[in-house]
């Protein structure tokens, strides 16, 4: 095999089949590139060679999996963050697969490589008093402060994603009467999520100090470039470490940009919002994906609770009537 093959064939992977034949969304293409940037510089280091100058072979099973655990246990990513990732992984060995059947047999081992079961767990959010914290963690005194701080803000009450917030431009944000930002979600569905009176005013104020060119960031770096996602990871992370100085229960709990999305939603539902009224918000798919929002919210739960009394009704006990029932029942 030599060694522009894996190359061309990641070249083409992305070109001709992601852009070409599936027209991806561009979600989809930042996901797919973010996972193969982490898995060829895991196994450039592995075998100590340059990323361009690995062979489709040198992806085997093996080092697959052994990236697989370093997102896990190195990055602690989720069980679903890896899955993700392997998801992307498969799809380019299915890709290689029919194209080359010399490698066909390499292939259908790395795609057998299983998708790990995970426990779902009640969605991360934060209180009202932990938000508060957050927000008043950066520095609004220095210009990176009060974008932080904005930005923050801004992904408290909207609930964009991290690469909504990363991708939003000067041309995406709509101030004034029925102020909103625009954005392009998971699979190609455009949305307008409004903001409100005091948010549309600071971004207002910010964007006035920003270039006025239309394809301008509304969050850029210090250099006026788009944030990476990685980025505005650590961002969130720095300011969990200085909020929970000041508020401990966030010591606890482990903050991503996409906690501050379920708090969002968790702050819609607890103010009454109809749960498909947040599916629209947060431009789910499905309302089924919105529904882990009721199961997270104890206090929903509390209410329901105190609201059942004991009734004299006292409860019979289930009796097959027929023997074939009867056994099924014994099992």
């Amino acid at each position: 095999m030599s060694a522009a093959n894996l190359a061309g064939h990641l070249q083409r992977f992305f070109t001709d089949r992601l852009l070409g034949q599936l027209g991806a969304s561009p979600h989809t293409v930042a996901s797919y590139r973010d996972t193969f940037r982490l898995l060829l510089k895991f196994a450039s280091k592995h075998h100590r060679r340059q990323a361009s100058d690995l062979n489709v072979e040198d992806l085997d099973t093996k080092l697959v999996g052994s990236f697989l655990n370093y997102l896990e246990h190195e990055r602690r990513n989720s069980a679903r963050s890896r899955n993700s990732r392997l998801s992307a992984i498969h799809a380019f060995f299915g890709y290689v697969c029919p194209n080359e059947p010399g490698l066909a047999s390499h292939c259908q081992r790395v795609l057998a490589i299983p998708f790990k079961r995970f426990e779902r767990v009640p969605v991360e959010f934060l209180t009202s008093e932990e938000t508060t914290a957050l927000l008043n963690a950066p520095d609004a005194t220095t210009w990176l402060g009060r974008r932080d701080q904005l930005l923050l803000q801004v992904a408290v009450q909207t609930g964009l994603r991290n690469a909504e917030l990363t991708k939003l431009r000067r041309q995406d944000v709509q101030l004034g009467s029925g102020a909103h930002v625009r954005c392009l979600g998971k699979g190609r569905k455009a949305r307008c999520t409004p903001l409100r009176a005091d948010v549309a005013a600071r971004l207002s104020q910010w964007l006035a100090e920003q270039p006025p060119d239309s394809t301008t960031p509304v969050f850029p770096t210090a250099t006026g470039h788009p944030m990476s996602s990685d980025a505005l990871q650590r961002l969130v992370a720095r300011h969990i470490s200085t909020a929970g100085k000041r508020c401990p229960s966030l010591q606890r709990k482990r903050v991503t940009p996409h906690t501050l999305r379920h708090t969002t939603a968790m702050d819609l539902l607890h103010r009454g919002v109809d749960i498909t009224v947040i599916a629209l918000w947060l431009g789910h798919e499905s309302i089924q994906t919105t529904q882990i929002y009721l199961h997270a919210d104890m206090a929903m739960k509390e209410k329901a609770l105190a609201c059942a009394t004991q009734t004299k009704v006292v409860p019979k006990r289930y009796h097959p009537t027929d023997r074939l029932l009867a056994f099924l029942e014994s099992l």
